[in-house]
Parts: structure tokens; C-alpha cells; sequence
């Protein structure tokens, strides 16, 4: 018997006592006087089975939402619509990003209809939301990236790699802007804008329906542009000196939300701000550690129109707009 054949009668006989266990809730002991093997074998048969990726185990956590935050975010900002997922810490970034990226993809499916056309950012909150939408029927929907990409390095939430893969999950059409997102001088960004299959995507960002967006920052230690390496530590403290404190598409503003467009905007391939608040549903996810100030000014400057964060991050933005301690809100 040739290895090849093995490995298959392997792999077959552990999808046999992963389905006994898991599928028909037979105990171990059981499972084991009919495969005719020890108890204790069958326990590292699942074991394996789960390293193999035979057996896929997903916990579905109940999303908890603070009605109350969403209440008064609403009030105190004009906001269309907020939703706020209730969280214990910020400790832990992975879990933040699955429980932000649950709630949005539960706002964000009640906005997909076929066809419609969605424009997407990049960004490690947008790809969470994207890694936890589950979608049961294909959907004839247009997916447009609506920035330039950063780079190979950053593939899992650049913006190629997250059209191709919201497009695949909804089994829609992706339409994809093939030039960097930050050029080295406006000249050479108008040549890219310029280009036929670029000015085509980017004039379909100017149509899209809905938006899936993150919110950046421009506090050192957060900001997704330096971490990836593709902005320098001057570059960053250059547009905090102009007022800005985050960004949406690569549309910076300040804290009253105010746009700033200065040299950094004329090398960028995005849509403009002016194209983006003409699109009618624009979602922003957000939260976390350095994303208060980010969040007040997106929400002043009107780009953005539903908001999902998280309670820690909602009552920062209530206490600083207000003026009071975050543990009264």
C-alpha cells in the first residue's frame, strides 16, 4: 500500500470518529469498541482531526449591545445609526477585531441586497468583518476597492485581498484599483488616476451604494499607515501638526472634523471625501486603544453615517465630548 493511500485511509477513518463524536454524540468509549482501538486513541484521533482542519470548531458568542450608549451617541452626534457591542477590555486586540467584526458584519448584511454596489476600504477592522460574514445565498453584487493598495507585506488587509474575498463570500464581481496608494509626488498619482482601468474603478467608487470603512488614527503607536511601514514617524507628526487626527480612506481630518487637505492628499489614489459623503450608507468600524479623537472627528466631519464600536471605546467618546469621566457615563 502505497503512502499516498495510507494518508487517505488515515484521513478517512478520522472523519469517521470526528462524525460519531461530534455529528451523532457517541461517547469515546463507545467510539473506540467499534473502531477497535483504545479510548485514550480515540481522544488523539480528535485531537488530530482538529490539527488537520477535518474538524472546524466555531463559537458563536451572543453579541450584547449597549442600547444605552447607542442612545446617546445618537443624540449627542446626529449620527444616523450606531451600534455598540458591549466588551470587557481592550487587552486583548485579537478578540476586539472577531467581536467588532461580528457586530459589523451583522449591520453590514442588513445593507447587501443583489445588485447593489459595495465599496470597500482596507484595513484590519474591515477584513474582521469581512472573516465573519457568512453568507448563505450567492448575491450578484459589484465590490469596489476604493484605495490604492499598500503592498505585498500587507496582503491579509490590503485592499486587493479583501475585494477578491468579500466578492468570493457574496459571489459578486470585484473591481480592483491596480496602483499604489501613496505615490512619491502628485504627478505621479494623476497618471495613475489617469489611467483608463484605475479611472474606471475609482469612477464606480463614486457610485457604490454602501461603504465599509475603517477609521484610522493618527496617534503613533495605533496608526495602521506607520505599523505597516508605508508612512515615516515625520510624515505622521507632519499631519498631526496640520490638526489631523485620523483618517477614513485616506481622507484626513481634525478633531472638529474638519478635512485637511494638504501635500500628503495630492499624492494619494482614493475616493475623494466630497465623492464619499455622496454615498448613501457609509459604515465605519472602529475601537480600541487611540481611537477616541479618530472617532469624534469622523463623526463631526460626516463621513461617516453608521458607526459600529465598542463600549469601552463609546463611553471615551461621550466622556471627552462631554467633559467628564469615562466610569460616569
Amino acid at each position: 500500500m502505497n503512502d499516498s493511500l495510507i494518508q487517505h485511509d488515515r484521513t478517512s477513518l478520522l472523519a469517521q470518529v470526528a462524525e460519531m463524536y461530534y455529528i451523532d454524540g457517541m461517547d469515546q468509549t463507545a467510539i473506540a469498541e467499534i473502531v477497535g482501538v483504545t479510548r485514550s486513541m480515540v481522544s488523539r484521533m480528535l485531537t488530530d482531526a482538529r490539527n488537520r482542519g477535518i474538524v472546524e470548531i466555531r463559537i458563536h458568542h451572543p453579541l450584547h449591545a449597549e442600547h444605552n450608549l447607542e442612545q446617546q451617541l445618537k443624540q449627542l452626534t446626529g449620527i444616523r445609526d450606531v451600534f455598540v457591542v458591549s466588551v470587557r477590555s481592550h487587552d486583548d486586540h485579537s478578540r476586539l477585531l472577531a467581536e467588532l467584526g461580528h457586530a459589523a458584519a451583522s449591520v453590514f448584511q442588513r445593507f447587501v441586497e443583489p445588485g447593489k454596489s459595495i465599496g470597500i476600504a482596507w484595513g484590519t477592522t474591515v477584513s474582521a468583518v469581512i472573516n465573519a460574514l457568512e453568507v448563505n445565498t450567492s448575491l450578484p453584487v459589484k465590490v469596489i476597492q476604493l484605495i490604492g493598495a499598500l503592498g505585498a507585506r500587507n496582503q491579509e488587509y490590503d485592499g486587493h485581498a479583501l475585494v477578491l474575498r468579500l466578492a468570493n463570500k457574496l459571489g459578486g464581481e470585484g473591481y480592483f484599483i491596480n496602483a499604489p496608494y501613496l505615490c512619491q509626488t502628485p504627478e505621479i498619482a494623476r497618471a495613475f488616476m489617469d489611467a483608463p482601468g484605475i479611472r474606471e474603478t475609482i469612477d464606480l467608487g463614486k457610485q457604490v451604494d454602501v461603504a465599509l470603512l475603517g477609521i484610522g488614527t493618527t496617534e503613533l503607536q495605533f496608526s495602521s499607515y506607520f505599523l505597516a511601514g508605508y508612512v515615516d514617524e515625520q510624515e505622521i507628526a507632519r499631519l498631526q501638526s496640520e490638526g489631523a487626527v485620523g483618517d477614513i480612506a485616506g481622507n484626513h481630518f481634525d478633531l472638529d472634523g474638519n478635512i485637511i487637505k494638504d501635500g500628503f492628499t495630492s499624492r494619494q489614489i482614493t475616493i475623494s471625501s466630497d465623492a464619499l459623503m455622496q454615498i448613501p450608507t457609509r459604515i465605519s468600524v472602529a475601537g480600541g486603544p487611540g481611537k477616541t479623537n479618530a472617532v469624534i472627528g469622523a463623526l463631526r466631519s460626516g463621513l461617516v453615517n453608521v458607526l459600529v464600536t465598542d463600549s469601552i471605546t463609546a463611553r471615551n467618546i461621550l466622556a471627552s465630548i462631554q467633559g467628564i469621566n469615562p466610569l460616569e457615563v
